[in-house]
């Protein structure tokens, strides 16, 4: 929240910084001179403090953050019947229609006038006096300048793929109209920023704004991710999925990175190179700032609920949000529905899907944390959510310790994390079992990750024999998949973990597969089939009860042994002591159609397993998803290079 305010106040004084509505326009007046505006750390800070700023419009709050990280085996909403040129049409894979859409011009907007905005705290900052002098604070603010850049480019190509690559400010007669560049090279060259900038960053707890600044443990945790990202898998411009190692030349020094380990310098190249990189800079931040990781997986999100940041703890760095205008959508967009309340309303644009529910454990403790089977209606009034609209638990407005007002929406003040440490031993997992296979490293990481997640008495079943029968590299790799799904829930980094893998499509046939033999199995279909008959023990039906406001299910997991005998409608609930609701549960998975002239019963696939995925068409799941946005028209009619040819987009609603 402090670091927002700060960023709240300086936003009027960034006169210096491009006020272009087009990454293309340079005619940016300046007030102030750069030397005088970089002279000195405090107001240094303010102009770096405008990058940040920007992660407060409507393009990050929602869009980029959480809204367009749909739909994957975790998060996913229904769209509608048939594109509509909207964010609906980024859920069900189809974006490569939305080159006119408003949202999308924004979102390239806001990345390119933050990459400006970084690159011109860049170059003032290091063509400062102070600088060169060595000032501590300086060096901080450059580290930052660059991790805002870097996230700004990861943006830009997990969404968009090859983008045009600005490494300096914007000045007279400089060439801004740029081609694309590969996003292996952007990639590298981010890392190569980091890794040469990182040690004069501060730890979060070096300094008062805590994580809500990015840090120097961020960093060593975004090199990691950045790396496994250069590592991985990527559209190209043909619209295959490949490696840099596939199809470029390694050779190009633009593509590798030089950082040095202790006493050993080395240079990244390959993919395998990659790996170790990231490797090597989980493992720094562990030995420089390792920590346990809280026992109370609630609890790192009612801190962000709650407007509470701690430093040495779960959460390495946070987006500050405050709640004002432009202050964040978390519990609006994203977090437990609430419709009706004291403090106001927001109904959740992220929901899961039912095969991630039935995917946890059930003893799982992150279950009922990361996803909520209920709504609020009221302060105190919960309400079933349907089986396709679970959302995400782990933030709710509700525990906001501020007077919201009844008719507030957006602006929450809920920070969004960026990044944890559970992701950074889970990064070491990965990255070890690439180079080695499954180590005793590799299954102390994922040791680590999963035991929180069971009581004491459940760990020596589910986290030491579980991860024993760990033995092949295969096996090991497909349980750190899964990990990250259960562990970061809600958090929107599944979307672009699927792409560099180059399993989006595997798993998307795989979930739509599921869900249609769920919905059979609910209505007693093809039990002959045993892909159908594992799932009829999945409930059909829910029944549940409410006693002064709260939920509680009877069997939210399986069918009932006996169904309640005194079965009432919703608003019933509570006249009569022993009354039950029900909701479809599993039947919502199919549809049951009786044909009003004949009588004749048919059963169809619901419309939510139509939709979700529509724009991915392929059975086998090996080829491509059409996950990548189109560059906004309006930015292709003003360049002589750009253009949405190939990268798998889909241009055709049929």
């Amino acid at each position: 929240m402090k670091i927002i305010r700060d960023i709240a106040i300086v936003c009027c004084s960034l006169l210096i910084m491009a006020s272009c509505n087009d990454f293309l326009d340079v005619d940016s007046p300046s007030a102030f001179d750069s030397d005088y505006v970089f002279s000195n750390a405090s107001d240094a800070k303010k102009m770096v403090l405008g990058v940040y700023a920007l992660f407060s419009q409507d393009t990050y709050t929602s869009r980029m953050s959480n809204v367009f990280m749909q739909n994957t085996d975790v998060e996913a909403n229904e769209p509608s019947a048939n594109p509509d040129g909207s964010r609906r049409d980024v859920w069900s894979l189809q974006g490569g229609l939305l080159q006119n859409f408003g949202d999308i011009l924004k979102c390239w907007n806001d990345n390119y006038l933050a990459i400006e905005r970084a690159n011109q705290c860049i170059e003032g900052i290091e063509a400062s006096e102070e600088y060169k002098k060595g000032n501590s604070d300086m060096k901080m603010l450059l580290g930052e300048a660059y991790c805002l850049r870097a996230c700004r480019y990861f943006l830009l190509c997990n969404y968009w793929g090859d983008v045009p690559y600005h490494r300096e400010s914007a000045k007279a007669g400089m060439q801004l109209d740029k081609p694309r560049t590969d996003k292996n090279i952007i990639y590298s060259g981010m890392i190569q920023d980091l890794v040469d900038h990182e040690e004069g960053m501060y730890f979060a707890d070096q300094y008062s704004d805590g994580i809500e600044r990015m840090n120097r443990e961020f960093c060593l945790g975004f090199i990691a991710r950045l790396a496994l990202f250069r590592a991985g898998y990527g559209m190209t411009e043909d619209g295959t999925m490949k490696r840099a190692d596939d199809y470029l030349d390694l050779s190009n020094d633009s593509l590798a990175v030089t950082y040095t380990i202790g006493e050993t310098t080395k240079t990244a190249r390959t993919s395998k190179e990659y790996y170790q990189l990231a490797k090597d800079y989980t493992q720094k931040l562990i030995s420089l700032r390792g920590r346990e990781l809280n026992p109370n997986y609630s609890q790192i999100f009612e801190n962000e609920s709650r407007w509470i940041t701690t430093v040495n703890d779960d959460v390495l760095y946070e987006v500050a949000f405050t709640n004002v205008n432009g202050g964040g959508d978390v519990g609006w967009c994203i977090g437990v529905t609430v419709t009706n309340s004291s403090k106001g309303s927001g109904s959740s644009y992220i929901c899961f899907t039912p095969t991630y529910y039935y995917s946890f454990d059930e003893n799982d403790l992150r279950l009922p944390i990361t996803i909520s089977m209920i709504y609020y209606s009221s302060d105190t009034q919960q309400n079933m959510n349907s089986i396709t609209k679970m959302t995400p638990g782990k933030w709710n407005r509700l525990l906001v310790p501020a007077d919201l007002g009844p008719s507030s929406s957006k602006s929450t003040g809920i920070n969004w994390p960026l990044m944890r440490y559970s992701d950074i031993l889970l990064m070491l997992a990965e990255a070890e079992n690439e180079l080695n296979g499954p180590t005793s490293l590799a299954k102390e990481m994922l040791t680590k990750v999963r035991s929180r997640a069971f009581v004491e008495k459940d760990r020596a079943e589910k986290v030491t024999n579980y991860i024993n029968k760990l033995n092949s590299k295969e096996d090991f790799f497909e349980a750190v998949v899964n990990e990250r799904a259960w562990e970061f829930g809600g958090e929107c980094l599944r979307k672009f973990d699927l792409v560099r893998w180059n399993n989006y499509g595997k798993r998307i046939v795989q979930i739509k597969d599921d869900l249609n033999n769920m919905g059979k199995a609910a209505y007693e279909l093809e039990l002959e089939n045993p892909k159908v008959a594992k799932y009829i023990n999945y409930a059909d039906v829910l029944y549940y009860t409410r006693n002064n406001g709260t939920i509680s299910i009877l069997n939210p997991r399986y069918k009932v042994e006996t169904v309640p005998e005194n079965i009432v409608p919703d608003e019933e609930l509570g006249k009569i002591q022993g009354t039950y609701a029900s909701i479809n549960w599993c039947k919502s998975l199919y549809r049951k159609i009786t044909d009003s002239k004949t009588g004749v019963i048919t059963y169809e696939p619901s419309t939510y397993v139509e939709r979700s995925w529509r724009g991915y068409a392929d059975p086998t799941g090996i080829s491509a998803v059409p996950y990548l946005l189109p560059i906004p028209a309006q930015v292709i009619g003003a360049s002589k290079y750009l253009n949405n040819d190939g990268y798998g987009h889909v241009l055709s609603s049929n």
